[in-house]
């Protein structure tokens, strides 16, 4: 199996020994805490479940910019994107060395980690600005991953923490959150050595479905995993419950038994475009995937990137050998109705744009929420009706 990044073995932060989890448990509740912001929750529940390893904790200033700037840290190790726990004010903990973080997305801020505070730094409005030009290319506050960013404080706190639970996700999605380790774990038991990993934050068209067909057959692959985000989106993405839904009846009907997991992870999406692409890619190799697919407009929102940036930054801007895992470049996918198939765009060079289905977002939705399934050259009906139900209920 492939192993994960910098090191040989997985190292998750999430305290899994029953006799220590209750033990800080209970030292939790004597801590000094803070609640902490959504994308620092998203950053813990990531490095409790592995994604993030081999970190150890949030980031110090030094190590945040070195990512930002060059995607290396101050050891000389790779991590694409700054992991920062940024706080609005301190006066909750003081001084302390040891305390507790909680989460601002479950009701009641249970504690979601200990952390010993090995800093705290004033971020300045230079560093602010140049890890949001660097990790998200545009300043532009209208850019839903810069105003989250921007948004939180200006308190950085770093150092080691331990983790002691997976915030909602398990709860609110048991068969479909799982961890790094439990990815692997299921990866071995499949008995599969050739893995294609495909990310998604929307429900999976029959473009979406053939596409992960196409990069199986080309590269080889025993095993598909189809990772979708489960943490906060933007405002009019499908609820993750729905996409869940629909994604695995397409797996149940249009995938060889055994051939394809269903899973989900943990975190705030940031539509940082290329910078995100690499950081997706990071954490698939950690659980366990050898190939991972990278399409058009790759983890984008709005115009903000071209449409293969997020193919490109890997050539240009990822330090040589810092992943052992291989990207699947992709193009667009659509039916043809020249070759009555799904085919990547750029492989039917003869084809003009009438010649593919091609449908908006804006106008799939309107068309699901009067109760009109889109052609069955785009969606599957048994897809269609799960969204038209949803469409329909708002």
């Amino acid at each position: 199996m492939i192993n994960p990044v910098g090191s040989t073995e997985l190292q998750p932060l999430f305290v899994y020994d029953p006799d220590t989890h209750r033990q800080l448990s209970h030292e939790a509740e004597s801590l000094p805490s803070v609640v902490i912001s959504s994308q620092a929750a998203g950053n813990a529940v990531m490095m409790g479940a592995g994604y993030f390893s081999p970190l150890k904790g949030y980031m110090a200033m030094a190590d945040a910019m070195g990512a930002a700037e060059k995607m290396t840290l101050s050891d000389g190790s790779f991590f694409p994107v700054p992991v920062l726990c940024l706080l609005e004010h301190t006066e909750a903990i003081g001084d302390a060395g040891r305390i507790a973080l909680r989460d601002p997305n479950v009701e009641g801020n249970p504690v979601l980690a200990i952390m010993d505070v090995e800093a705290v730094e004033e971020v300045s409005d230079e560093q602010m600005a140049v890890m949001t030009d660097r990790v998200y290319r545009t300043d532009d506050m209208e850019h839903p991953g810069v105003a989250a960013f921007n948004s939180q404080g200006r308190i950085a706190l770093s150092g080691p923490i331990q983790v002691l639970n997976f915030s909602y996700f398990q709860s609110d999605f048991p068969d479909t959150f799982r961890t790094a380790v439990e990815i692997r774990n299921e990866i071995k038991e499949h008995g599969w050595k050739k893995v294609v990993a495909f990310q998604t934050r929307n429900p999976m068209h029959l473009a979406h479905e053939e596409l992960c067909h196409m990069a199986m057959n080309r590269l080889g692959c025993d095993g598909l995993v189809i990772h979708m985000l489960l943490g906060k989106l933007k405002p009019g993405d499908i609820p993750a419950p729905v996409r869940d839904a629909s994604i695995r009846k397409m797996v149940e009907l249009y995938f060889p038994t055994n051939s394809a997991m269903v899973t989900g992870y943990g975190f705030d999406m940031l539509y940082a475009g290329p910078r995100e692409a690499v950081l997706h890619t990071y954490f698939r190799q950690n659980m366990g995937a050898t190939h991972f697919i990278i399409g058009r407009d790759h983890a984008g929102v709005g115009d903000y990137y071209g449409a293969f940036d997020a193919q490109t930054i890997f050539e240009e801007e990822v330090p040589a050998g810092a992943l052992e895992i291989e990207i699947f470049k992709a193009d667009h996918t659509a039916y043809s109705n020249k070759l009555k198939k799904v085919v990547m765009m750029c492989e039917a060079p003869d084809h003009t744009k009438e010649d593919f289905v091609l449908l908006s977002g804006t106008k799939v939705r309107e068309m699901l929420g009067e109760g009109i399934a889109p052609p069955k050259e785009f969606s599957r009906p048994e897809v269609a009706q799960i969204l038209m139900d949803y469409y329909q209920s708002i």
